[in-house]
């Protein structure tokens, strides 16, 4: 059986089961869907049998899914060399080898990933960093949300002191979740603000210290030196590894995967957050980013709502992207 028929037959009933999170998949990726596995559909519809020009049209797919064009002629290639050497004729077999394939060359990219966060050691820090304007509180939100909901003690830390509203924003949040949150003024030096919370989390027994950083690219210097310093600061205090998530907003396409090689370049980026999953037609962005990066997404947004998030899931991702496809030959 091939990776897609049994995804399919894995998930397929989700909706007369009590999985939320598969349902949160398919609905999520609903525009995604529609734009990748409905022309992959047709297309396979009008051609009897593949050939060159059928393997064009789908590189012009995979790319306007936001594949990226690197992935997409790497994956393309594989397609071409398989299918000449089996002599694979079938739309629909091709289709079917092509779901394989992003399975294992996702997995190629780190086949340890782990995307939960590890507690062995506590307490646990983790900075969050984006441009302004990808979700970046709303994601910080739904992590510590997240992990009140497992039972472990959490602290925001407002370290982003510099753009308008930032420290409020996240304080609403703060109320809302009822947890803790450590801020500095307006303009306060941001390692300052991360080392008071860190010491402060450190000295009350907390699990999770979320920290809260600046999001500007403008000044790539100013913000890789603001970085490094609080993570010389953090690690005065802890000696553990510091988990850093970037947001990025799917709605931005390629430009989402500019900004995360940006980010990677001035701090050790340790896994994805996408957010607007459901706002895009482009869900191939999360392949992109694996292959132009080696970076993992660690957690996927579907929404507003402070549940419409989840741990990302590589067999439910290409579910909720590929099921429109008719796997029969």
């Amino acid at each position: 059986m091939g990776l897609f028929k049994f995804l399919k037959e894995k998930f397929s009933k989700h909706e007369k089961t009590n999985d939320n999170s598969t349902e949160k998949y398919y609905k999520g990726l609903e525009k995604s869907r529609k734009n990748f596995s409905s022309r992959l559909e047709e297309l396979s519809n009008r051609y009897s049998e593949v050939n060159q020009n059928y393997f064009d049209e789908l590189e012009e797919i995979l790319i306007e899914a936001d594949c990226g064009v690197n992935y997409t002629i790497e994956i393309v290639n594989e397609l071409l060399d398989e299918s000449s050497e089996k002599k694979i004729k079938s739309p629909k077999e091709i289709n079917n080898l092509l779901v394989d394939k992003m399975f294992v060359n996702y997995l190629e990219e780190g086949k340890d990933v782990i995307n939960e966060i590890d507690f062995s050691s506590k307490p646990k820090v983790l900075l969050v960093c984006g441009v302004n304007g990808v979700g970046k509180t709303t994601s910080i939100a739904k992590i510590a949300n997240r992990y009140i909901n497992k039972g472990k003690k959490v602290l925001l830390v407002a370290a982003d002191t510099f753009r308008a509203g930032a420290t409020e924003q996240l304080s609403i949040w703060a109320k809302r979740l009822n947890c803790e949150i450590i801020s500095g003024k307006n303009g306060e030096d941001p390692a300052s603000v991360a080392f008071k919370g860190v010491q402060f989390g450190k000295e009350n027994g907390y699990d999770l210290i979320i920290i809260d950083t600046a999001g500007r690219l403008q000044n790539k210097q100013n913000l890789m030196n603001e970085l490094s310093k609080i993570t010389r600061v953090i690690k005065k205090e802890i000696d553990a590894p510091i988990e850093c998530f970037l947001v990025i907003d799917a709605t931005t396409g390629q430009n989402g995967v500019l900004q995360a090689k940006a980010f990677k370049d001035l701090v050790d980026v340790t896994g994805i957050v996408i957010t607007k999953m459901d706002g895009t037609s482009k869900g191939g962005i999360i392949l992109a980013i694996r292959q132009e990066l080696g970076i993992p997404v660690r957690f996927i947004g579907f929404g507003e709502k402070i549940n419409d998030f989840e741990e990302f899931d590589l067999e439910k991702y290409l579910y909720g992207l590929c099921s429109g496809l008719d796997q029969d030959e």
